[in-house]
């Protein structure tokens, strides 16, 4: 059996989410959570996303045997929601993703839900700390000295979970252990990391390298009225390729670096692959 469902907050600005789910669009039912699901062996979930609150539903569902997938971009909901002129809710949301073609769902696995709630965890870190630091720049001496403790406190967790997460990507990703030695940025965590995170959100053997370029943002800026602007797919994987770059050149890379880079962990991959030594990485190109 196939089952649409659409994730919602159930308040505004509330951190919990209810499910609504349907198999025929037609009659709907609601579950507070994924480990309330009437779905077994066998049954399909396709799912408009999966926040990290969810995840461990979601592990327990696919330990069930039921294939669970999200949509890869979020945007194309709205747009089929408007081509179709569904109401904004989640009865409409549900229509929606029952019109889009499944290759615009991705499959998971234990593994990617694992490590991606662990990624945005250290997402989540960044932010704030990027935050507190542009705060800081803008205060006086006296006032810096007493968000000094909130940055160093950020810091600290920042380092513990680039460890876990090098942690699981080391017993998790086969094809993590195959770029790490290739690329022999053991002493650099934070490339580590970085590593981790484009190997969880993209496929570098079964995606060309056109598809690379568009996602990690490695393309030549367009240029409008005179101005360049850099149109990235996703700005958070551009980031990290750049963070690998820095480990893997010592140094701030350009971008026909972070490009040649991309194709060296490709080409790494392929030829692990070709000799049975690794499989392939495992993301399949989502919005993160």
């Amino acid at each position: 059996m196939k089952f649409y469902a659409d994730v919602h907050r159930t308040k505004k600005n509330s951190g919990r989410y209810g499910i609504t789910y349907s198999t025929d669009g037609t009659t709907f039912k609601h579950v507070d959570s994924l480990g309330e699901f009437p779905a077994g062996p066998g049954d399909r979930l396709l799912m408009d996303t999966i926040p990290p609150q969810h995840t461990e539903g979601a592990i327990e569902l696919l330990r069930e045997g039921v294939e669970v997938n999200y949509l890869r971009r979020l945007t194309l909901l709205e747009k089929i929601r408007g081509e179709l002129k569904l109401p904004k809710s989640d009865r409409g949301d549900i229509k929606a993703l029952m019109s889009i073609e499944e290759r615009w769902f991705r499959r998971v696995t234990e593994d990617f839900l694992v490590l991606r709630r662990m990624i945005l965890a250290h997402r989540s870190l960044t932010k704030t700390h990027q935050q507190l630091l542009n705060k800081y720049r803008a205060l006086s001496d006296a006032e810096r000295e007493v968000l000094k403790p909130a940055i160093s406190s950020i810091e600290k967790q920042m380092v513990e979970m680039a460890k876990k997460i090098d942690e699981e990507a080391g017993r998790r990703l086969p094809a993590y252990n195959v770029i790490l030695e290739g690329l022999g940025i053991d002493y650099s965590l934070a490339g580590r990391e970085a590593l981790a995170e484009l190997l969880v959100y993209a496929d570098f053997v079964d995606s060309s390298l056109r598809v690379l370029e568009r996602l990690l943002g490695l393309y030549k800026p367009i240029r409008l009225c005179g101005r360049e602007y850099w149109r990235l797919y996703d700005g958070r994987l551009h980031r990290a390729v750049t963070r690998l770059s820095m480990a893997y050149y010592k140094d701030r890379p350009s971008g026909r670096q972070c490009w040649e880079l991309v194709k060296k962990i490709k080409q790494l991959l392929v030829t692990a692959q070709a000799s049975g030594q690794a499989p392939g990485s495992e993301g399949k190109n989502p919005k993160s």
